[in-house]
């Protein structure tokens, strides 16, 4: 009789050991949740600072021109961006993304704050081969022409780019470059770049930011986005 109860004892407690090692009634394991990447870089110059959300979850505050958020990882699936005017309700931006799993994307807001539209991309992290950078050029001032990238002997890097519109992580070899922004097909230079450095096996992303005639934070310039 005693052996009975004990060995009742011991059996009750290998199932509840069993149990505990379930994690659902099935003795599956859920799945991790998939995953990507989103970074949204503030590139409206008259824009004030903004708030971004992510299915009207709070995900950064008071971005402004011309900073970014810097990689959030969200979840996969379509997801709800809004861009608001930091500390309000205010959408200035609102669009529903796929976003597919292991991806990474950047969402830019850009144009004049009357005409204030989203750009979406998707990044290419695929590493460098050595010896080489991946640069990626966007033209996103809003009153420029169409401009050629070229080096001061002339050279086109990249060329015929009018506002919105980009080219894509293209490899270059790591070095420091001193650059001009033309107007196409000319010889007038609107803006010098001197002293881009490249380094090795790194991933860019270049754009034009301002405006023509623009002053201060306003001013044409290029900014520069490393991403990796």
């Amino acid at each position: 009789m005693k052996f009975r109860k004990f060995f009742s004892i011991i059996a009750i407690f290998s199932l509840l050991a069993v149990m505990g090692c379930s994690d659902d009634d099935n003795g599956t394991t859920p799945e991790p949740t998939s995953k990507a990447m989103v970074k949204v870089v503030h590139a409206s110059p008259d824009a004030p600072g903004v708030d971004l959300l992510v299915d009207n979850a709070v995900a950064g505050t008071n971005l402004t021109f011309p900073k970014n958020t810097g990689y959030l990882e969200v979840d996969a699936g379509t997801r709800n961006i809004k861009v608001n005017v930091t500390g309000t309700d205010q959408t200035v931006i609102e669009a529903n993304l796929e976003l597919m799993k292991d991806k990474a994307y950047s969402v830019f807001a850009i144009n004049t704050v009357a005409n204030l539209s989203p750009l979406v991309l998707e990044d290419n992290l695929a590493t460098p081969a050595s010896g080489k950078a991946h640069v990626r050029f966007i033209h996103l001032s809003p009153n420029a022409p169409s401009v050629d990238i070229t080096l001061t002997d002339g050279t086109v890097v990249f060329g015929n780019v009018e506002f919105s519109k980009y080219v894509d992580f293209t490899p270059l070899d790591a070095a420091t470059y001193n650059l001009q922004v033309r107007v196409h097909g000319t010889d007038t230079v609107v803006l010098d770049l001197p002293g881009i450095q490249l380094m090795n096996q790194k991933i860019y992303t270049v754009f034009a930011k301002g405006l023509v005639g623009g002053n201060g934070a306003q001013a044409l310039g290029a900014e520069i986005i490393l991403h990796n």
